[in-house]
């Protein structure tokens, strides 16, 4: 019984709300978990009741979860029981009243305009044949010029790429598509990428779907090797490795975005976000900037 209703609510996930991949693998194991911890209580699915819910969520404390896990976790719930509530597979939803620990707001790690000018350097510069680096610098310029999702950079099909150079087509979360304008350094990235894996696919008469091509299973470069490589490129451009991820490059791209002066609805739209509170987050990253500067640099803030 516990089995099928997971089956049939990720499969409904999929179908009527398009999840991601990633979404649905945090589902099944978030939600596996809450079922096999009910299993050993005698418990299951179909007949749990709003005390073995928050009795679950006491459990998930006392193991030491992060209270953005637990939140992820009792959302999971909830999402499943009103599943089940419209399905008619429930009377009831005994999670609906359940509050949970919510999700604290870590401000996202960035990086600064001379740290990202470095790592571009180095994508200019590392790698083992002139290939490697048209491909590197390409991957790094479309990345801090567009803020795209790692998936969304390493799955691009070559086809976005044709057409207007000025402008590239993503496809994001829930497979909506938006269109990003491209700077001039990642235009003639992107230009001079194409033109070479163009010309390197005519002579071996194997011509890829994906702008990054790979011989793996998944046809494209994946987001292990990007994120090795993004490590590599900050040994080589002398930013410290731990500072550096393929997130860091989007919360740089944005926070530049509005240091400069964007406004908070086109870095929205810029980065997929669906709910602009997503975005605003950004704010509180400028401002804690901002903080930085004065106390640095104010002569009555030195001691």
């Amino acid at each position: 019984m516990s089995d099928t209703w997971l089956r049939n609510f990720i499969e409904a996930q999929a179908a009527e709300q398009d999840a991601a991949a990633n979404t649905l693998k945090a589902y099944a194991r978030d939600l596996g978990d809450f079922r096999d911890w009910l299993a050993r209580r005698g418990g299951d699915l179909a007949r749990a009741q709003r005390g073995d819910v928050e009795a679950y969520l006491v459990h998930c404390d006392a193991q030491g979860f992060a209270q953005s896990t637990r939140a992820r976790r009792l959302s999971a719930i909830k999402q499943l029981y009103r599943f089940a509530y419209e399905e008619g597979l429930r009377q009831d939803n005994p999670a609906m009243q359940i509050k949970g620990p919510g999700r604290q707001k870590s401000l996202p790690k960035t990086l600064s305009v001379d740290e990202v000018e470095r790592l571009l350097q180095a994508a200019r510069e590392a790698g083992r044949t002139p290939l490697d680096r048209l491909r590197n610098t390409c991957l790094m310029e479309l990345l801090y010029a567009t803020g795209m999702r790692v998936t969304e950079l390493v799955s691009l099909p070559v086809s976005s790429a044709r057409g207007d150079p000025r402008m590239l087509l993503v496809k994001g979360k829930g497979g909506k598509e938006r269109m990003v304008p491209l700077s001039p350094p990642a235009r003639e990235a992107l230009v001079a990428w194409l033109a070479t894996k163009d010309a390197a696919e005519a002579e071996s008469g194997q011509a890829s779907p994906y702008l990054f091509a790979s011989r793996g299973k998944l046809g494209h470069l994946t987001r292990h090797r990007f994120y090795a490589l993004i490590k590599e490129l900050a040994v080589a451009g002398g930013v410290s490795p731990g500072k550096v991820t393929p997130h860091t490059l989007r919360h740089a791209f944005a926070t530049h975005l509005l240091a400069n002066g964007a406004d908070l609805r086109v870095i929205q739209t810029l980065l997929g976000h669906a709910d602009i509170s997503t975005t605003e987050i950004y704010t509180h990253v400028l401002d804690e900037r901002l903080k930085e500067l004065v106390l640095e640099h104010h002569p009555l803030s030195k001691s």
